[in-house]
């Protein structure tokens, strides 16, 4: 049975959310049609333009990314200070750049309303564009329906692109989120796409990896594009939001994993066990099992027993499903 959003997704229990959207039948999202010989390769590039201007817009920030052929994968951060500290003209001018302004908060940001009742009524509109805009439906929302219209406009046909709705995964703890993410940025190595990941393209972790995240930072790109959400271990800001790790030890760490679901690359594995496993608690083998099934074992939510429970009872859950392995594996 369909369950609904609010099921899915609890701001109380944890901010963090892994998304998966998978294309219908033999749609193609990338990649190359076997039976035609068309290549759809450039349609990556619609992908990662799409996140980086939505990412800029939304009080979301981008963790990490995959877009493979027939689908891709999303770990998403709601960034709730982000969205407290826009004025209510900064939500209508963010807003209106993905859809049309209605003529009530038109004149309202002009200053034309006269009346209380119409100065409310604007009001509360902004106020839902508010929570739009720190929603991740919403996010993905403004995502798959861009990319399935320039899809089917490409391919001069009409109907679903996608396979109805995204699938989201709660990442309850940090040891949940660096497993997704590293799942996540492992995609194309697992399926032998690409031999490592440093040459993982359209992916988060080629991004980390060739610095066009820090680029971005000193202002040699798009000013309005958002930078990945940054590893902020070891930074003196205490206000900086990020990843509590350092990204060194997380490429370290995605590096050795990477070499070793690779079964034809096992002798390349290194001996060495990343330092930031020792840190999260987790056994080698533990690790590269979690990071090779993640998406595929692991549904709804994902983190320790106490977290799974709370989130059931925040989410009108009676269960779970994965906690039994989760246990078994983690504890």
């Amino acid at each position: 049975m369909t369950q609904s959003r609010d099921s899915l997704i609890s701001i109380a229990d944890t901010p963090y959310y892994h998304c998966i959207s998978r294309c219908v039948r033999r749609a193609f999202l990338c990649g190359e049609d076997k039976y035609s010989g068309q290549s759809f390769e450039h349609r990556r590039q619609w992908m990662v333009d799409r996140i980086r201007f939505l990412s800029s817009i939304f009080a979301i920030d981008v963790c990490a990314y995959a877009v493979m052929s027939n689908h891709y994968h999303l770990v998403l951060h709601i960034n709730e200070q982000e969205i407290e500290t826009c004025s209510d003209l900064d939500i209508c001018q963010r807003w209106c750049l993905l859809y049309s302004c209605p003529v009530l908060v038109s004149r309202w940001q002009a200053g034309e309303l006269t009346s209380e009742a119409e100065r409310n009524a604007a009001l509360v509109v902004i106020a839902e564009w508010r929570r739009r805009l720190a929603d991740i439906s919403w996010f993905m929302r403004s995502l798959n329906e861009f990319i399935a219209r320039k899809a089917n406009k490409e391919d001069n046909c009409k109907g679903r692109f996608w396979e109805g709705r995204f699938k989201s995964q709660a990442l309850l703890d940090e040891k949940a989120l660096l497993t997704c993410m590293a799942y996540v940025d492992l995609n194309p190595v697992r399926a032998k796409m690409a031999e490592t990941v440093e040459a993982s393209e359209y992916t988060s972790i080629f991004e980390r990896i060739h610095g066009i995240a820090s680029r971005e930072d000193k202002g040699e790109q798009n000013n309005a594009s958002k930078p990945l959400l940054g590893f902020v271990a070891g930074e003196c800001d205490e206000q900086l939001q990020g990843i509590p790790y350092a990204l060194l030890d997380y490429l370290e760490l995605v590096d050795w994993t990477g070499r070793a679901v690779r079964n034809d690359k096992s002798g390349a594995v290194s001996e060495q066990r990343p330092s930031l496993l020792s840190v999260l608690g987790i056994e080698s083998d533990t690790w590269i099992e979690l990071a090779s099934s993640f998406g595929k074992d692991y549904h709804g939510a994902v983190g320790s027993v106490e977290e799974l429970a709370l989130f059931a009872e925040h989410t009108g859950k009676r269960w779970i499903s994965g906690k039994t392995k989760l246990q078994r594996m983690l504890h």
